[in-house]
């Protein structure tokens, strides 16, 4: 069965419950604008939000956050922040022993668009995305410009197909 035939039967997972986590030493929610777009994109397309939180650049507080979302009803879990290069951004070695699979297309294709848009800086990015039982994790970094490109571009046109094959 090939791509279109996938997304064919991708149809069926329909709208999508989803978690926004914004991790991140400055930000609030009054002032985490980056959540607040995902929250706009992943409506905009018809899926439902179903937790929100921001917590500090600290491990323990992201696997706590990773914990809950595991336990909860959520199937996808959009993480934001975390995912540069400096001292503080632990993102992605905190959320990676949690994913089962790993999917490197993902922050492949969001460094070569980011390329495009931003030059040699999104070399920078260690955007990710994965599957833990069978619900779907996607990390992208903090800026708007990021989610932006990173939701619209690549991630909300292939939900509900990742979804439906990560639950086959």
């Amino acid at each position: 069965m090939g791509a279109p035939d996938h997304r064919a039967k991708a149809q069926t997972v329909g709208c999508v419950s989803y978690t926004v986590l914004t991790v991140s030493d400055s930000r609030t929610e009054d002032t985490d604008h980056s959540g607040r777009l995902i929250q706009q994109l992943c409506n905009e397309a018809g899926h439902r939000l179903l937790d929100y939180e921001v917590v500090k650049n600290e491990p323990w507080r992201i696997q706590a956050a990773l914990r809950r979302f595991l336990q909860s009803s959520a199937q996808c879990l959009i993480v934001t922040g975390g995912t540069g290069a400096g001292r503080r951004d632990l993102t992605v070695e905190t959320v990676t022993p949690f994913l089962e699979k790993v999917l490197p297309g993902f922050g492949e294709l969001f460094r070569w668009l980011s390329y495009e848009e931003i030059g040699a800086a999104a070399a920078l990015s260690r955007a990710i995305c994965g599957v833990s039982r069978g619900r779907v994790i996607v990390c992208l970094p903090g800026s708007e410009a990021a989610v932006r490109l990173g939701l619209g571009k690549l991630f909300l046109p292939e939900l509900p197909h990742l979804l439906w094959v990560a639950t086959q």
